[in-house]
């Protein structure tokens, strides 16, 4: 017998340092709070007992929501459901997030799950929530997949919500003391829009955002935003948007807006060069005023075939020098995502990259890098052209669990050159890292990467990479940043065995 009206969210373990409380589950909560639903959240990132906890809470609620990405959330997310469905197999489990949404029949054949919400899963939540506990069928209620009779059926779709249109995330909801015990930092995570205008072939946020930008007003995400951090003493905001400056004066708003608060926080975003260089070198300076400390910036490549091929044409090297120059003048860092790998991608084209970022670097104090290999996510435009080539797409939720960001998979770079690859950039990392060298080291490693700066920058322009004695002894004393993430600069990974 169901004591309350009770719904259950679970937010899947996944690789990398706890970033907040997550807010696809916040943003989730709140309307279902609003309509007399109480609302467990369960964040693997600081339950460990997760599973246990899980198994307690269903038991008087009447729905389990798990929301998961592609890679290895997908194994909790599994493991979760065949656990509940072993105690209470009436019980109805709903995934939803990326992943489900850009493959609902593929997750539906996952035996435990009943139904999927694809795409934005406020308002489809709370109406299926509203049908288990009257008693109905869900099935039809728009933007659901579902399988009543064991076949899946999918209703029409939902019509996108206005952002400005739904209430503020559940972020009462949200145990700031705990993230902080893990990750050392007061940080909320907060968007203030979603979607990208532009349609890169490698990326999963134009066929799940269809390219629309959809948009807080800048008065409501400064107050909402400014309120938050004085009630749970944040210290770092962490804008989780595709794109924050898409309209760059709206941008600039929400800082002029943060400043004149006079509450102090740090904040970072995600951006893309063109956007950004739309500013003048004052309104950076603004951003910088406001708090902003780190901006990511999906560069890719410097190539121009590969940027074509990427579908990336928005995308000039000279407006990464140019992003590098402004940014720097407020103090601001920023990370350059780069993906090698891509389908049609030539040494030379690495060459190229590799040479002109490192010119960029040595140029501009604030840069860094954080390369990746090119991942084939869901529901990409190029999937026809990677079939071609070769590439298998997982069939099955379980295989594209085993497909995190980085991992290898691509039939045209294996052997000799995928080995010579991760070598140019473990070149490339290690000599943006010595360039990086400040007066605070001790003499000694002053004295280290002083005596490897020169080689590293004659390996990098001539492109020799054979004997390479000054990984061999810089990886005695040096631990070098091989992934950052692009929201916050924060370094995931210093192991050069994994470079690529």
């Amino acid at each position: 017998m169901i004591a309350e009206r009770k719904v259950v969210l679970f937010y899947p373990p996944y690789d990398g340092p706890a970033l907040g409380p997550p807010l696809c589950l916040l943003s989730l909560a709140s309307p279902l709070i609003q309509a007399g639903f109480s609302v467990t959240i369960i964040d693997a990132a600081i339950v460990p007992d997760w599973e246990e906890r899980i198994l307690r809470e269903v038991k008087d609620a009447l729905s389990l929501g798990i929301s998961l990405l592609t890679g290895p959330m997908i194994r909790g997310a599994v493991r979760a459901a065949r656990a509940v469905k072993a105690v209470q197999p009436e019980l109805p489990i709903v995934f939803g997030g990326w992943h489900p949404t850009l493959l609902p029949d593929q997750t539906l054949r996952e035996r435990d799950v009943d139904a999927v919400v694809r795409g934005q899963g406020e308002q489809t939540l709370l109406e299926i929530v509203t049908r288990i506990s009257d008693g109905k069928s869900y099935s039809d209620v728009a933007g659901v997949s579902s399988k009543p009779n064991g076949l899946a059926t999918h209703s029409p779709e939902r019509r996108i919500a206005l952002l400005d249109d739904l209430p503020t995330p559940a972020f009462e909801l949200a145990d700031f003391d705990a993230y902080e015990r893990v990750s050392g930092v007061r940080k909320l995570p907060y968007a203030s829009s979603v979607g990208c205008p532009y349609a890169c072939n490698y990326c999963t946020d134009m066929v799940f955002y269809k390219r629309r930008f959809n948009a807080l007003a800048p008065e409501r995400v400064v107050a909402e935003v400014v309120d938050l951090v004085e009630r749970y003493r944040i210290e770092e905001v962490a804008m989780l948007d595709s794109n924050l400056p898409v309209d760059w004066r709206r941008a600039l708003t929400i800082a002029r807006g943060f400043l004149q608060s006079a509450v102090r926080f740090r904040w970072t975003f995600q951006a893309s060069t063109d956007f950004l260089c739309r500013m003048s070198d004052d309104d950076v300076r603004l951003l910088a005023e406001s708090g902003v400390t780190h901006m990511g910036f999906g560069t890719e490549s410097t190539s121009e075939d590969v940027l074509r091929l990427m579908n990336k044409r928005h995308q000039r090297v000279n407006e990464m020098y140019e992003t590098a120059r402004k940014a720097a003048l407020g103090g601001i860092h920023v990370t350059f995502n780069l993906i090698f790998g891509y389908p049609g991608e030539t040494e030379t084209d690495r060459i190229e990259t590799i040479r002109t970022m490192s010119d960029i670097a040595r140029e501009f104090w604030n840069v860094s890098f954080s390369p990746n290999i090119f991942t084939p996510y869901p529901g990409i435009p190029i999937w026809p052209q990677l079939r071609e080539l070769g590439l298998r797409e997982p069939e099955s939720l379980r295989e594209w669990a085993e497909l995190p960001l980085g991992r290898n998979i691509l039939p045209w770079l294996q052997g000799e050159e995928l080995q010579r690859l991760r070598r140019m950039l473990q070149f490339f990392l290690l000599n943006n890292q010595i360039r990086k060298a400040t007066k605070d080291h001790a003499r000694l490693r002053q004295a280290l990467r002083k005596m490897l700066g020169a080689p590293l920058r004659w390996r990098i322009r001539a492109n020799q990479y054979s004997f390479p004695w000054e990984l061999w002894v810089a990886q005695k004393f040096e631990r070098f940043a091989t992934k950052r993430s692009l929201l916050t600069g924060q370094v995931l990974s210093t192991d050069t065995r994994k470079v690529c």
